[in-house]
This record gives C-alpha cells, structure tokens and sequence, in this order.
C-alpha cells in the first residue's frame, strides 16, 4: 500500500499526451514557417518600418492642435454621412428581405431560386464596399447616390444572410398548423413566419445601420460622398490640423452611433 501510494505521489499529470504534444508543436511550427514565407514574399522595406516611430511623432506634431475653422463644414458632411448610412439600410430592406426569404431552406420555392438567393448573397458579401463605391462613381459620378448604391449592395450580403439564418431556425409547427388549416402563403408568412423572425430582423438591421455609419466615413476617399471628401482632399494638401478635427469628429459619429445602437438592441431584444 505505502510503494503503491508513493507510486501516485510521484506521478506528474499533464494536459497532452506524447502524441498530442507532438502533433501540437508540429502544428505550431509550421504555422511559423507559413507566417515567415509569408513576410518575406511581401517584400516589407524594412528600414521604413523601423523609421515608422519618428514619423508617427512627426506627423502628431503636424496634426495638433486641430483646426477647429472648418468645423461647420465637417458638421455638414458628417450629417451628409449619417443620410448615405441610413438610405442605404432602409433600402437594403427592401432587397434583401426577399432574397432571404428565397435563400432559406425551408421557405424557398424550388431548388434554383434557392441557389439564385444564395449566388446574391454571396456576391455581395464578396465585394468590399469600397470596389462598390468605385464602380457606381464610374457609372453615377462622384457624388452621395454612388456611396449609397455601394453601401446597399454591400448590406444586402450581411442582413440577408442572417436574416436566412432566421428564418431558418423558425418553429416549423404555427407553419404547419397554418398549411393544415389551407391558408396561403402569403398568410403563413405574415402570421407564422414573420412574427417569429421580427427580434432578429431588428438587432440585425440596428447593427447593420451600426457598420453603415461606419463605412460611409471612408466612402469620399474614392469620390462617394460623405466626410471621406473633406479627409482626403485635407490629406492631399497636408492640411493635418484639419485631418485631425476630421478624424476627431469621426471618432465622435462612431460613438454616437454606438451608443444610439446600443439602446435600441436593449429595447427590441
């Protein structure tokens, strides 16, 4: 009993066996090895990585104080910002609804507009917005209507997609007992479809408006409209007291935007 109990005493438990430890330090080591094939086919000029300290002081110093002398001017923009976020959002509804509904697997007609919802929905998830903006601003123009098409086309992915997901989850018996009792479909969907999906449809367009806000900021730098305007023609002519106000009043929207969110998801959810 005593060389028994001296025998557990001495032993050491540990999370892995040999075998695992081994297959983990494989993995680990060819993760490393992936990683420094990668930095080094990028070809990094690595003395500007090593300068980039000084020049990020450098440029802080040109960027303080803000210039507060066109603050009217970027109030504008940034309200002009908020309209492209919100029209964008409002309309992506009336598109990606639909494409959800066909997109899911249980309330799709057939199999091919089954796979035509999904062939959208993966196409506008897989173009970012900003080659969106840029391919409206070359058929619209520069201007507010390009950065709204792009931002839409975008969102339709993001809120369809989720929306698909919704849907699918869905409690199959209200649809059930509703086919039975012969109502249409457009009956089933208005009283045993929607009613289930309404919490999710909320969050997911509340947080969609949420990353709206977001990218519309960038959308002037290709010509879309929005604050992006005034930052990049400030980067252009090294106005760096105004790229911080605009930055600032960036980060200011984004709060805001966050906060606005925040109490709407605790009042549908």
């Amino acid at each position: 009993m005593v060389d028994q109990a001296g025998a557990l005493a001495d032993r050491v438990w540990k999370r892995y066996d040999r075998r695992e430890r081994l297959i983990r330090y494989a993995v680990m080591l060819v993760t490393l090895m992936v990683v420094v094939w990668a930095v080094r086919d990028i070809d990094i000029f690595w003395p500007w990585v090593w300068d980039a300290p000084n020049q990020i002081s450098s440029l802080g110093a040109r960027m303080w104080p803000p210039d507060p002398s066109r603050l009217e001017e970027i109030v504008n923009a940034m309200i002009e910002t908020v309209h492209i976020a919100t029209l964008s959002t409002m309309l992506t509804i009336f598109i990606a609804l639909p494409v959800a509904y066909i997109a899911a697997q249980n309330t799709t007609p057939n199999r091919a507009c089954l796979w035509l919802g999904r062939f959208i929905l993966v196409s506008s998830r897989s173009v970012n917005t900003i080659i969106w903006a840029l391919l409206f601003v070359a058929i619209f123009g520069p201007g507010v209507l390009a950065g709204i098409l792009a931002i839409m086309c975008r969102s339709v992915g993001f809120i369809g997609k989720l929306m698909g997901e919704a849907i699918e989850e869905i409690d199959r018996r209200p649809v059930e007992a509703m086919q039975a009792t012969g109502a249409s479909k457009l009956q089933v969907i208005a009283y045993a479809v929607v009613p289930q999906v309404m919490p999710a449809f909320f969050a997911i367009v509340i947080l969609r408006w949420d990353i709206n806000i977001r990218e519309s900021t960038v959308l002037g730098l290709v010509g879309a409209g929005g604050i992006g305007v005034i930052l990049q023609g400030s980067i252009d002519t090294f106005a760096w007291t105004t790229v911080a106000t605009i930055l600032i009043a960036i980060v200011v929207l984004v709060l805001i935007g966050e906060a606005i969110t925040s109490l709407l998801r605790r009042k549908v959810i």
